[in-house]
């Protein structure tokens, strides 16, 4: 229950989810890269829409960048599994630098 109190997000491998709409940031906004996964066409499963194509981009947080030079490395991914997979190893190796 305290956890919940520290950090209202939910996690994935230890960095928070943050969704607005179609679109995912995942990781804190406090370091140097954040992943931005813009969902970008859904599929109908069994009652459930669930994403289909999504774009997965390393991001610098820097707001002093233009938005554009802020864009590390983009990918298009099929489904949100696969996006936040390679979304975690592109955020884990940029930070580690």
């Amino acid at each position: 229950m305290s956890e919940n109190k520290k950090n209202p997000f939910p996690m994935y491998r230890g960095k928070p989810l943050v969704r607005s709409g179609d679109t995912i940031y995942y990781g804190n906004m406090s370091d140097k890269y954040v992943i931005k996964i813009d969902i970008k066409t859904k599929k109908t499963h069994q009652d459930m829409e669930i994403a289909d194509k999504c774009i997965v981009q390393l991001m610098l947080t820097d707001p002093e960048i233009r938005a554009r030079k802020q864009i590390v490395k983009t990918s298009e991914k099929s489904g949100l599994y696969l996006a936040l997979d390679i979304a975690d190893a592109w955020l884990t190796r940029a930070l580690a630098e």
